[in-house]
């Protein structure tokens, strides 16, 4: 496997950002990390979860009640991913390292792994965003194709489809199979996985044991195994939706580009932060329900150029990166709407699907 490197030698445009942002905190004498506005909205989410589901299964209700609020559910528990768990992962949801490891374990709560994640994520899909080869996130699958560096297959032409399908089943699957398959060939798509403690081989097992006990043992007990099946795919549809969508409006549209890193060394002749600006795009930025719900990830250029930043400060962010890109020339992409980045995802899929088999990147 090759090594991918950005020519940072001449990196005035970060240099110049980052100054301009380091000025917005100092003079308004603002912590970098969350605030109250994040404490409440975590209250409000692990409240809601809670709520629901002992609902679920201590109160009699229908079937049909019952699939709406198990879907409910997975949409709140989406919310504690996006908001708690991503910010307390990147080490910006509080100032006090103890407690960003607290809040990250939310991310077991849901089923996953923190330590894991941390490395598929804040490490490699960072870094290396949009790179076929190495950016586990469009990693290449007989499914789907995503970039027109990977292989094209006669399936691909309908993967416009029944990619939601594939969406909807996304948690199940990195619930039960990708976190497995990492774990156990110590691999995140084509990078070593760095040595789990035993104190982090016990928090795999550990939790992954009681999501089983509280989300499979414990409803069976209580409510009956058909009616379990039915809440908990309600659940997980609606989890699996919300993530695959919001995470693929912000790389995977006509906007933005990719790169490929195979057998060769490649070097990128930008500086880092001008590649994350090309292989990202916000959406939605002016609908306050969004960036509320989404924690801020429809920020994601924000997020990608000062991930150890909260999410709560990205809308104040986006007015000084924006015009530090006119100052220097450079493109800052922004779909306006969430319909309409959907749309842009969905033509980007479909032209992949139905376009030429296998396509030559474009150097940039």
């Amino acid at each position: 496997m090759g090594k991918l490197v950005y020519n940072n030698k001449k990196a005035v445009f970060f240099k110049s950002l980052k100054g301009d942002v380091e000025g917005y905190f100092a003079e308004g004498r603002i912590q970098k990390t969350g605030d109250w506005r994040l404490y409440i909205k975590s209250l409000i989410l692990i409240l809601s979860a809670l709520a629901l589901y002992f609902y679920l299964l201590t109160y009699s209700y229908s079937l049909p009640i019952g699939m709406i609020l198990s879907s409910v559910l997975g949409f709140v528990l989406s919310g504690i991913g996006f908001n708690i768990m991503h910010d307390a992962n990147h080490g910006s949801y509080s100032s006090k390292k103890w407690v960003n490891d607290l809040m990250g374990l939310t991310l077991n709560a849901l089923g996953s792994n923190a330590f894991i994640w941390k490395q598929k994520h804040n490490i490699i899909h960072h870094t290396y965003t949009n790179v076929d080869g190495i950016d586990d996130d469009i990693a290449k699958s007989p499914l789907i194709r995503q970039s027109s560096t990977q292989v094209w297959k006669p399936l691909h032409r309908i993967q416009h489809i029944y990619l939601w399908v594939i969406y909807a089943l996304s948690s199940i699957l990195w619930i039960f199979v990708t976190d497995f398959v990492k774990y156990g060939t110590r691999k995140i798509y084509t990078t070593e996985l760095k040595n789990m403690t035993f104190k982090e081989h016990f928090i795999f097992w550990f939790s992954k044991a009681l999501y089983i006990f509280f989300y499979i043992i414990i409803p069976i007990a209580i409510v009956g195994s058909q009616r379990w099946l039915v809440g908990f795919i309600c659940m997980h549809i609606t989890l699996g939706l919300s993530l695959a969508v919001v995470f693929q409006l912000a790389h995977v549209v006509e906007e933005t580009e990719f790169e490929f890193c195979g057998d060769d060394d490649v070097v990128i002749e930008n500086e880092w932060a001008i590649h994350q600006l090309r292989t990202t795009a916000n959406f939605a930025p002016g609908n306050l329900f969004i960036t509320w719900f989404v924690g801020g990830l429809n920020y994601q250029i924000e997020h990608h150029l000062f991930p150890r930043i909260s999410h709560v400060h990205y809308p104040a962010l986006s007015k000084i990166i924006q015009a530090k890109c006119v100052e220097f020339g450079i493109q800052y992409n922004s779909i306006p709407t969430m319909g309409s980045a959907i749309a842009s995802h969905y033509r980007h899929m479909r032209s992949l699907g139905v376009g030429l088999k296998m396509e030559t990147k474009t150097s940039y």
